[in-house]
């Protein structure tokens, strides 16, 4: 299986071109985060037998320079942004490794599916891309996950990445539940959940190599 025919089944179910026509408006006429070449980068960089992990974001990051196409990841001349300093210090925490690049490439190479539910956003307007069509596209990328795969481990932080858990059949899937990092939720559970070594023991009881969560020269 690949995302280009898991891609081809979802259009082939759903009428996307209401939003692509507003798309193609939004590029035109606004700033829209990320670049167009990046709205699939998830997918380019984690190909679907690779994927072991799934980390459920919202929208992409608003501000300039932040949004590259990968939930919670920045790029690298990017300021932090708050969660994923939190996400860094929770890591420092469960695993002791301590990175310092504000970017996830590495993640997704390593097989970590880093998806937003929404993948594009006006610049400085968060959500303002919720509700043109991307849930559903995304919801179906969920279910493709849970129904063609066995063994991922979705890590869903937050009420929002939970209310996922429906699409998911946790029969054949582990589930990694918290408050979301974020400033305003990270010291109501967050913190001390480790769903670093979570994931790694599963995968590990799996026979999988564990991820490498750690930061190592590219």
């Amino acid at each position: 299986m690949e995302w280009s025919t898991i891609f081809h089944d979802i259009t082939s179910k759903h009428d996307f071109q209401a939003m692509h026509d507003f798309l193609e408006k939004e590029y035109a006429t606004e700033v829209v985060y990320p670049a167009r070449e990046n709205i699939y980068q998830a997918f380019d960089l984690t190909p679907f037998e690779n994927m072991k992990v799934v980390i459920l974001g919202q929208d992409p990051y608003h501000g300039p320079n932040q949004a590259h196409g990968l939930a919670f990841s920045v790029q690298p001349d990017a300021k932090f942004p708050p969660s994923l300093r939190n996400m860094y210090q929770e890591l420092a925490d469960d695993i002791g490794c301590h990175r310092t690049s504000p970017h996830l490439q590495d993640w997704a190479r390593e097989g970590v599916l880093l998806l937003n539910t929404v993948l594009t956003v006006r610049q400085g307007q968060a959500h303002s891309h919720r509700d043109i069509g991307w849930e559903i596209f995304t919801n179906e990328i969920i279910q493709a996950i849970s129904t063609h795969k066995s063994g991922v481990v979705f890590i869903l932080w937050g009420k929002p990445a939970q209310q996922k858990e429906r699409l998911i059949d946790t029969s054949k899937h582990y589930i990694i539940k918290s408050p979301h990092p974020s400033p305003l939720s990270a010291y109501r559970g967050f913190f001390g959940s480790k769903p670093y070594s979570k994931a790694n023991a599963y995968l590990t009881a799996q026979g999988l190599d564990p991820i490498q969560w750690c930061e190592r020269e590219e």
